[in-house]
């Protein structure tokens, strides 16, 4: 087996310590960034009481019959807001779909019309009420993490702090409330049918909280799969392809899969929720000259965060 650092980090050290503290965080997470693009973060702003009531609303969601979640299913909107129905995303390169339903809640902005203009409204589901506000609440929390983990990433790659606020300010970020639905009779299903088949995240980083059940794996560089865990309450947070390609490969986005339990477990569910941090659409994800030279090539072409978010949402099937 691998050896993979996947560093526990106090992101207080960060936004609280000192000059020291702050440096040994920012290299710390640069250096798992750099070798597996996975870390867990303790201390990010979102207590127990939170997130046991986000994991009670997201069993009550989609606890409701399909009828009526599929009153909130919006096909023009690409999946970004409301519910998302059984078999219909499939990681590229797969032809199963993965074996999953999730639900999404988008941006919210106060301070800017023109933006808030950018964004389709988020879908209230009136069945479980208290679902809306709580995972609003979630999202400005991990928000406010993901700023301050991008900053302490700026700082390692040698950029101002500050570097990705404007452009992740009012962001295209997505929460997703995720089931992974029993799986009642496994002999019918496709060799390739898994809960989420192997894929990178789009985004720049992706903050994970926690799941009900194990089953995320990450690719290491010997081409061995490796179990990812968290302790307790801790995010578990990896880089998207918007930051691999930025850093022209320096910070790597690592393939990782959510696989089928054992075949006596297949029966339960398994509930997780992932916040996909996104800058706006305009950002620039042209390779940072910084990150290029005559051993490391540019190997991206120039492209903006929204044109590579279409792309990606027609390779893995919930935009036509």
């Amino acid at each position: 087996m691998a050896t993979v650092n996947i560093p526990r980090l106090d992101l207080n050290d960060y936004v609280k310590g000192d000059t020291g503290q702050r440096k040994r965080f920012s290299d710390e997470i640069g250096k798992a960034f750099n070798e597996t693009g996975f870390v867990t973060i303790t201390n990010h702003g979102l207590d127990k009481a939170l997130i046991d009531k986000l994991y009670a609303d997201v069993k009550a969601l989609f606890a409701l019959p399909d009828a009526v979640k599929s009153k909130y299913e919006i096909p023009d909107l690409a999946g970004q807001r409301g519910y998302t129905g059984k078999g219909k995303e499939t990681a590229k390169g797969f032809t199963a779909p993965d074996l999953k339903e999730f639900w999404q809640i988008g941006q919210t902005v106060t301070d800017d019309e023109e933006q808030r203009k950018a964004y389709p409204d988020n879908l209230e589901i009136t069945e479980v009420p208290t679902f809306n506000a709580t995972t609003i609440e979630v999202y400005k929390k991990l928000e406010w993490a993901g700023i301050h983990l991008l900053r302490a990433i700026s700082v390692y790659l040698g950029l101002p702090e500050n570097y990705f606020d404007d452009n992740v300010h009012n962001g295209n970020s997505i929460l997703r409330t995720l089931h992974y639905f029993p799986i009642t009779n496994p002999d019918a299903l496709p060799d390739d049918a898994v809960r989420a088949g192997a894929h990178e995240d789009i985004n720049l980083i992706t903050l994970l909280i926690g799941a009900s059940a194990d089953g995320l794996e990450l690719l290491t560089r010997e081409d061995e799969w490796f179990p990812v865990t968290a302790f307790g309450e801790d995010l578990v947070v990896n880089v998207g392809d918007m930051l691999q390609r930025l850093t022209n490969n320096k910070l790597k986005s690592t393939t990782h899969r959510v696989v089928n339990p054992p075949r006596e477990l297949m029966k339960n569910s398994r509930y997780s929720v992932p916040f996909f941090l996104h800058p706006k659409s305009g950002m620039d994800l042209s390779c940072l000259p910084s990150c290029i030279d005559a051993a490391h090539p540019k190997h991206y072409d120039d492209i903006t965060a929204g044109e590579y978010l279409d792309e990606r949402l027609r390779e893995i099937g919930l935009k036509k």
